[in-house]
């Protein structure tokens, strides 16, 4: 593995672990196994890490979702919801990593807001095309926005399971 995809790696479990905050460059260089003079030659920051680390997780959430959502045989937009409820599976309820990385930096960063905020609009835009514009959309991405953080919040698939229920009626 390069040494910019350990750091990445290395940064991604920290980030998802204890948080943003609470990890730090000499942490990160340390489990990386990487030298300091390594670590930045690729990323001049503990911030541009994070841009990295967003990104590889956008582009993983992503094709996952893409990939869940061919392999049913079920509604597209619902199934959404299916891949949502396997995610707080595998990743034990951690919730939104954009959400989560948005609620430890302040709020005049501009250059990982713009990250979190191209996120957030791809999966928009998802929903919008999955339901062809439909002025239903908007109400499934923020059904979908919801789900995540009150699973989150409750440990539990109940806010997923009630809010496909939801949209599936609202599909009808």
């Amino acid at each position: 593995m390069k040494v910019q995809e350990r750091i990445i790696t290395t940064a991604t479990d920290l980030f998802h672990r204890q948080g943003y905050n609470a990890t730090g460059i000499n942490q990160i260089i340390e489990e990386a196994k990487v030298a300091k003079g390594s670590f930045y030659y690729n990323f001049k920051s503990k911030e541009d890490v994070c841009i990295a680390y967003l990104k590889a997780r956008n582009a993983y959430w992503s094709e996952q979702l893409k990939t869940h959502i061919a392999s049913s045989d079920s509604d597209e937009v619902l199934t959404a919801f299916d891949f949502l409820m396997l995610m707080n599976e595998k990743e034990d309820f951690r919730g939104c990593s954009f959400l989560n990385i948005l609620s430890e930096i302040p709020s005049d960063n501009t250059k990982i807001l713009s990250v979190i905020q191209r996120h957030k609009a791809e999966l928009r835009t998802h929903f919008s095309v999955l339901l062809k514009g439909s002025a239903l959309s908007d109400h499934v991405y923020l059904l979908f926005e919801s789900a995540i953080i009150e699973s989150q919040l409750y440990r539990k698939q109940w806010p997923v399971e009630k809010a496909k229920e939801i949209v599936e009626a609202l599909l009808k």
